[in-house]
């Protein structure tokens, strides 16, 4: 019986003519249709396709290509770890071995025969009809891995393996050793093709992936999946297409015995197809990114109805509000204080208090807050903790703010998270929208069962510290109803000096303005008239809200060297006084209170007008309750002619005749300004002159200090 005649290795020209007659096909819808027809979605086997990319990347990793003098190398590194061998990977296998091995030999057939690039793809996509896509294109991936890892181990082993050099000479692999560096290019070509292919095939399996595991947020008949799920059959296409040209081209240098110099156009075609493949690379990567971040918009979309649904809810404890809030997970600790770390566990049924800000919080509010904290550890009856929630913008997170955040922690003595990124999007987009942060701090008070007690406590912790437990809306109100308009309210705690001088009866004067010139010439005229009218006159700087910390320090030493009055020689004393006052006026509003309705309110709106103003401000005190208060130009020339005034002072008391003599030289001209720090719900709609009780207009003032 005569033998067949045996086919003769095709040549690269060959190659090259049948490749360009497959490049003629194009993406088109007619190809894209006679794709899809290979493929039979219904009758689907299931392909664990992960450990095959494993052991797929281990022969890649393996087989780079190198020259080192002439002799043709490739990357087998003995010292690696064997990372591809277990059990588990032979079990895997057992059913797939043969499918591969089939595959292998079509590859090595349509290679050797030279057939066309196209016809021979498409029969490999029927021969796969029943498996998915990012099936058909691993095992024909993992079946030509074989074939080129077998043509390396050969090329690599032939000059020191007694078995490998007459393999060598069979497979016509020994000359190639001799003209390693002529295909060279061709060689780093082929390679670049395998990185092109293996980068586009885990693509494929992350599409697989996303369908399978995100369904709950994402279908592949909707978009952007659906869209991006119309390119995977090209993609699968142009992958096997792409494999099937480097398994032609590794045949010729195989069976070759002609010239070894790689022609341009040669490389030129394995680049074409690399690049091809590349754009296909990019553009499912962009709508693999589109898809990614429309799952992550439905996932937070599902975590911020939650969070209405959580606190809208009842619960026995606080765990799951705070567990939605601070972190899903259970199995971790995102709590510190210092280095020490915590569970949400510490939490559990307690009144919590979350401190909410940015990273702009300054330290004198660290000063304040910890002074609070401080003073709770005395009040058995106060129980509560604070927790740290700082709200940052992930995108624009860097070094500089991750310094500033520990440097900001670390002052605390208090619980806070352990990394801002843990607060995540939803939980961000809560707290804008149903607690209304926008940079100003804002502290939310939890009850032990989790409900909201105050949207915001801020501002009663501010006026009343601890007094105020357990920080609720009720709280806040039911203090307002018994308070009334007292130095102790005025000025807290903040001097103590000043309350042993209301229980002596003395008279108190706190004053204010950044003019040294004014300073002086009030204070050493008050002092006189303190004498005159023989009254026990204290004197207090409470300087200005606007002023610098600078220039503050600046004004104290003055005073102080000049011994002109009292001063409070810390800066955070005097920030936190007209911060206080500040707090009342919107606490005030939160309650929906007017100047015509509520004397608290009229108070502070005209403290704080004075503050805005060039010309100084002056209130006087007898005792807690018994006050008067003008701007300071006008009380200083009601001083300069207490002669006039004196016997009815000495008559009806120094408070009420200074009070009558002020509203009878009040003149209708003036100017007053009312600076409001913050923004959003903080700042009124209407505000009527304290002088004059006409509304005022509104203007915008921005400012940036360093001080």
């Amino acid at each position: 019986m005569a033998s067949a005649p045996l086919r003769r290795a095709p040549t690269m020209q060959n190659v090259i003519r049948r490749d360009k007659r497959g490049s003629m096909q194009s993406d088109d819808s007619a190809l894209v249709r006679q794709i899809r027809e290979t493929h039979t979605p219904g009758r689907s086997q299931i392909v664990d396709v992960k450990p095959i990319l494993h052991v797929i990347d281990e022969i890649f990793h393996r087989s780079t290509v190198g020259t080192d003098g002439g002799i043709l190398l490739g990357t087998h590194v003995d010292s690696l770890e064997d990372r591809t061998y277990s059990l588990s990977y032979d079990v895997l296998l057992q059913g797939l071995s043969y499918l591969i091995q089939k595959i292998y030999i079509e590859i090595s057939c349509q290679s050797l025969a030279g057939a066309d690039v196209h016809a021979s793809t498409m029969e490999l996509l029927m021969s796969l009809s029943n498996y998915s896509w990012e099936a058909k294109v691993v095992l024909t991936l993992a079946a030509f891995s074989v074939y080129y890892g077998e043509f390396w181990l050969v090329a690599q082993l032939c000059t020191t393996d007694p078995l490998a050099k007459p393999v060598a000479i069979l497979k016509q692999l020994s000359d190639i050793i001799e003209h390693a560096a002529s295909i060279k290019p061709q060689l780093e070509a082929i390679d670049n093709l395998i990185k092109a292919i293996t980068k586009v095939t885990k693509l494929i399996v992350d599409y697989s992936d996303m369908v399978k595991l995100q369904s709950q947020y994402i279908s592949e008949d909707t978009p952007p999946l659906s869209i991006a799920m119309a390119h995977i059959p090209a993609a699968a296409y142009w992958a096997i297409r792409a494999i099937l040209a480097c398994a032609s081209h590794i045949a010729i240098l195989t069976g070759g015995r002609y010239e070894y110099v790689a022609s341009t156009t040669e490389v030129w075609e394995l680049s074409s197809l690399a690049h091809k493949l590349n754009n296909i690379h990019e553009h499912l990567t962009t709508e693999l990114e589109n898809c990614r971040r429309y799952i992550v918009e439905k996932r937070y979309d599902e975590d911020y109805k939650n969070l209405i649904h959580l606190f809208r809810s009842l619960h026995l404890d606080n765990m799951k509000n705070l567990r939605a809030l601070i972190s899903h997970k259970d199995d971790i600790q995102p709590l510190v204080i210092g280095r020490s770390k915590f569970s949400l566990e510490v939490l559990r049924r307690k009144h919590v208090l979350l401190l909410i800000t940015d990273l702009s919080l300054s330290y004198e509010e660290i000063l304040i807050l910890e002074h609070i904290h401080n003073d709770q550890q005395h009040r058995a009856e106060v129980e509560y903790e604070f927790v740290w929630l700082p709200v940052v913008d992930a995108a624009l997170w860097d070094e500089a703010k991750r310094d500033r955040f520990e440097d900001l922690k670390s002052r605390m003595p208090w619980y806070a998270v352990h990394d801002p990124l843990i607060i995540e999007p939803p939980v961000i987009k809560f707290i804008r929208d149903y607690w209304h942060f926008d940079k100003k701090m804002i502290i939310v008070s939890l009850d032990p069962q989790g409900r909201v007690a105050s949207e915001n406590a801020f501002h009663m912790l501010w006026i009343w510290g601890n007094v105020a437990f357990p920080f609720s809306d009720e709280r806040e109100t039911a203090l307002w109803n018994a308070e009334s308009w007292r130095l102790e309210l005025v000025v807290d705690a903040i001097d103590q000096e000043i309350l042993k001088w209301i229980d002596a009866g003395k008279y108190i004067c706190l004053f204010g303005s950044d003019d040294i010139e004014w300073i002086r010439k009030f204070t050493l005229r008050a002092k006189d008239v303190a004498i005159r009218a023989d009254i026990p006159l204290e004197l207090v700087y409470a300087g200005r809200s606007t002023a610098t910390k600078e220039k503050l320090r600046k004004l104290n030493k003055t005073i102080d060297a000049e011994n002109l009055s009292r001063t409070w020689s810390d800066y955070t004393s005097t920030w936190f006084f007209w911060s206080r006052l500040d707090s009342m006026r919107c606490s005030k509003a939160k309650h929906h209170k007017t100047v015509d309705d509520d004397p608290i309110l009229r108070e502070v709106m005209t403290l704080l007008s004075y503050d805005g103003s060039d010309q100084g401000w002056v209130m006087v005190w007898r005792g807690s309750a018994e006050t008067v208060r003008a701007n300071g130009h006008l009380t200083s020339s009601t001083l300069d002619d207490f002669e006039t005034w004196r016997l009815a002072a000495a008559d009806s008391g120094f408070v009420p005749e200074l009070k009558n003599q002020l509203k009878q030289r009040h003149q209708p001209h003036h100017c007053t300004r009312l600076i409001i720090p913050g923004f959003g719900p903080d700042i009124p709609d209407r505000v009527v002159c304290t002088e004059c009780g006409r509304e005022m207009e509104k203007f915008f003032m921005f400012r940036c200090c360093t001080d």
